[in-house]
């Protein structure tokens, strides 16, 4: 039996159009994140989810609420959904990161699945706790449609899962802000169904960087 999930990023924040790196700092949706999450409510309003969860995060939440509210459900939130902790690295962008820490960006930069950053997560031990949430998910609600609102770090690691790449390799692929993205999780594993369903998104600003 088919457990059929639909991940979604967060709206845009104003660090996101800044460039700068969030990860665990709680930063709220600006205007476009705003408009951008009201638009994607309605295309999944196209589509009947049993359950919706969320990153505790507030612009995650604040994504989440917006279907919420069109399916009457509330919304749940699950701490293995949150972004990576990037540790000294948070609030920065990369070109301020790169001429701080030097050392530690070129880790960075190469995808090291060890470096945490001093006081941050690794690379493995994040993807872990992705994974292990979603096998709760799967495990939780065997059978069903599940909506969640996550991050572009979540997302990259349950779409490297899905697709066999590695952790390391460098990211070939995009992940807009607000598009349905649907993965199905049965027997065999985890499998990519569709990527980046941004239709909806037309009209609104949806390129902001990560």
């Amino acid at each position: 039996m088919t457990t059929r999930l639909c991940i979604v990023r967060h709206g845009e924040t104003d660090w996101n159009v800044e460039r700068r790196i969030q990860g665990h700092t709680d930063v709220p949706l600006n205007a476009t994140g705003r408009a951008q999450a009201l638009a994607m409510s309605f295309n999944a309003a196209h589509h009947r989810f049993d359950a919706i969860y969320s990153s505790d995060l507030t612009r995650a939440m604040e994504t989440a609420r917006y279907v919420a509210e069109r399916e009457g459900e509330g919304v749940r939130a699950l701490r293995d959904l949150r972004e990576r902790h990037y540790g000294i690295f948070q609030g920065l962008t990369a070109t301020e990161a790169a001429g701080r820490h030097p050392a530690a960006h070129a880790y960075y930069a190469a995808r090291d699945l060890d470096y945490d950053f001093d006081n941050g997560e690794s690379l493995r031990a994040f993807a872990a706790r992705v994974l292990h949430g979603l096998d709760w998910l799967a495990r939780h609600h065997v059978g069903q449609n599940i909506l969640a609102v996550s991050h572009s770090g979540v997302l990259d690691v349950l779409y490297r899962q899905a697709t066999g790449r590695p952790l390391e390799a460098a990211r070939d692929f995009e992940i807009p802000n607000c598009a349905l993205n649907w993965f199905g999780v049965d027997a065999h594993g985890l499998h990519l169904e569709r990527w980046a369903d941004r239709h909806h998104l037309a009209h609104v600003l949806v390129e902001a960087p990560e």
